[in-house]
């Protein structure tokens, strides 16, 4: 069953038209952990893939590969990892369905071209950080 209407599959493989570079799209799934959850988040992202000839997935188990997921600091499911031409530390964790969803193809986006959509004045600002920063977004559905 499919997890996107027409209307928005349109819409998304409109957005996915910005891509300029490949995207891989890395899925961290435990059946024993999160069957439910992590069989609707598979079935979302390869949705999503099967929108842009620029999206590959590569789905893994935690449990399997441990070095990967160590690598990508990795230590929940359902897990995506956004990967463009490098890593650029997108994780999502959960399915990003509702609101979450726009982020995801916006996170897709960015991953693609490496360049977020902020202001220069943001970009400005940012350039002045001393050192890196770990933001973590938390939502919840409504």
């Amino acid at each position: 069953m499919a997890i996107l209407n027409d209307r928005d599959r349109s819409a998304v493989q409109q957005e996915l038209a910005k891509l300029t570079g490949p995207v891989k799209l890395v899925v961290f799934s435990q059946e024993l952990i999160a069957g439910d959850l992590c069989r609707q988040n598979e079935a979302l992202v390869r949705e999503v893939a099967e929108l842009s000839d620029a999206i590959t997935v590569e789905v893994l188990n935690p449990a399997i590969d441990r070095e990967r997921a160590a690598a990508y600091g990795v230590d929940q499911v359902p897990a995506i990892v956004v990967e463009g031409a490098r890593d650029w530390g997108i994780r999502f964790y959960g399915i990003p369905m509702g609101y979450e969803f726009s982020n995801l193809i916006d996170a897709i986006i960015v991953a693609s071209t490496g360049e977020p959509a902020l202001s220069e004045a943001t970009k400005a600002s940012l350039q002045t950080l001393a050192a890196d920063v770990e933001i973590k977004v938390f939502s919840t559905p409504t």
